[in-house]
């Protein structure tokens, strides 16, 4: 066991924990944020997506120990009201259906859309891809990502 820090939604947070104990059971466990979920275990499906320094990476197979001192997002430290345009556009478009994986499917897309701000087809796909939704929504997230960007830049241009 060791002591880490971990900065969460901006929010410092020191746990005692194994160093290769997964960062996503730190989160959900010692932390008790489960926005993220867990799906596959070995970072195949992409549930478990947080941000790590705003990149996205699968919590699931990253060590404590590997985020201590780094900056950590969460699907709750995207906004506390859904006001996030990425959000904006899941509840517009309807996206989910059993909800699983949508965390993970939306801290994937907030990261593209940090980087990327009017992403193509294939900018979707890139960073989507691996992403499982097993109720098989892709159109319905790849029009919300499309939305999302619509959404972030009139945001951005009214500021």
């Amino acid at each position: 066991m060791a002591s880490f820090t971990l900065n969460i939604n901006n929010r410092n947070y020191t746990i005692e924990a194994d160093p290769r104990m997964p960062l996503l059971w730190a989160i959900r466990d010692l932390v008790g944020l489960t926005g993220t979920k867990f799906g596959c275990g070995i970072a195949q499906c992409g549930a478990c997506t947080i941000h790590l320094n705003g990149n996205p990476v699968r919590s699931c197979s990253l060590p404590v120990s590997a985020a201590a001192n780094q900056k950590i997002t969460t699907i709750e430290g995207l906004s506390e009201d859904n006001s996030h345009p990425v959000q904006q556009a899941w509840i517009q478009e309807q996206v989910p259906q059993c909800g699983y994986c949508q965390s993970g499917q939306i801290m994937a897309a907030a990261a593209l859309i940090s980087r990327i701000p009017n992403p193509t087809d294939k900018d979707i796909d890139a960073a989507m891809q691996g992403l499982i939704c097993r109720c098989g929504t892709y159109t319905r997230i790849r029009k919300a990502i499309k939305t999302a960007a619509s959404l972030s830049t009139t945001k951005a241009s009214n500021q």
